[in-house]
């Protein structure tokens, strides 16, 4: 029988070792004002990964991938397909190491995003209705150019990246109850999977989506894989339509739940954020804190992890969460 586990907690710690010249560990905060918020006697405990560099845990998966590819395939260069945060992490990990990057985005995609891959030095391809379409694209760079595909989500290298947050977690609260964590692709959650598997197996790991763009939280309730025509949010982060072979036999085997939360959920919980962390969040990164609020009566009294993934709103997004217009 094939194991459902993609990478294993010595790859994690593999990964780690390669990135701690270039990536110190991201803080794990408590906010009392944050605990009241949420209720029922929850301590929650924030995992800023939108302090690194680039705003994102995803430069976790970008520096984890170019540390471990081969000189010959370094020389050749790297391509990728992102909505941003995917795509900002290879661009930053080909800055430092001199590689050149090429980032595959959909027709429209966030602009900030888009200028910040770009004064990394990537070219960026606009191509492409949605994320989907642009992997289609940049897989076509790698039959016509040579070009080393780094995929957002299979690829244990990048998969083994996204864990180290995970890792860290455990090493700074001590003793986690549960983690929630969002799904686009689902590195995050398998990272999170992985090492509560190794380190703490009491640990129960959720996940969420959004409403919107749902595929993998309806293929795990019926346990049947769908692709969706359509991935409607406002959160560019998990606006995929598919699952994905390295992550969904994980979300399958190691879940303890999986919920779908709103725009307008997730959108008020960026608005809570800002009030209690005073941090600057995009809607990706708050889908942990919205889901946390939908599965707060059963984690009642209890220690739970969440990890604001990314930072990178722009600027119009956020003026529309303000205004209270999503």
């Amino acid at each position: 029988m094939t194991s459902p586990w993609p990478i294993s907690l010595d790859d994690v710690r593999a990964a780690r070792a390669r990135l701690a010249p270039y990536l110190q560990p991201s803080p794990l905060y408590n906010y009392p004002l944050l605990d009241a918020a949420v209720g029922h006697g929850i301590q929650v405990l924030v995992k800023h990964e939108n302090f690194n560099p680039t705003n994102s845990f995803k430069v976790r998966n970008g520096l984890s991938f170019m540390t471990a590819l081969p000189d010959a395939q370094r020389a050749r260069g790297v391509v990728a397909a992102t909505r941003g945060n995917h795509g900002l992490g290879i661009a930053y990990a080909g800055k430092t190491f001199g590689v050149r990057t090429v980032i595959c985005v959909p027709v429209g995609n966030n602009p900030d995003k888009n200028a910040g891959m770009r004064a990394l030095g990537a070219r960026v391809i606009e191509e492409g209705r949605d994320y989907d379409e642009s992997v289609q694209v940049a897989q076509r760079l790698v039959e016509a150019d040579g070009l080393a595909l780094a995929h957002s989500t299979n690829d244990r290298t990048v998969l083994a990246g996204a864990a180290t947050l995970s890792l860290e977690m455990f090493e700074q609260a001590g003793t986690l109850d549960a983690i929630v964590a969002v799904v686009g692709g689902g590195s995050q959650a398998v990272g999170a999977i992985t090492v509560a598997r190794a380190l703490s197996p009491s640990t129960r790991v959720y996940a969420a989506q959004a409403t919107g763009a749902a595929a993998a939280h309806d293929s795990w309730h019926s346990g049947q894989r769908f692709t969706r025509e359509r991935a409607d949010t406002f959160a560019d982060g998990l606006a995929t339509r598919s699952t994905y072979d390295l992550t969904f036999p994980a979300l399958q085997a190691g879940l303890a739940g999986f919920v779908t939360v709103s725009d307008a959920e997730i959108a008020d919980a960026v608005r809570l954020l800002m009030s209690t962390t005073h941090s600057l969040v995009e809607g990706a990164g708050a889908g942990g804190l919205a889901a946390l609020r939908t599965l707060a009566p059963q984690l009642a009294g209890q220690r739970v992890g969440i990890i604001v993934s990314g930072g990178n709103i722009d600027e119009a997004t956020l003026r529309r969460i303000i205004l209270r217009e999503l």
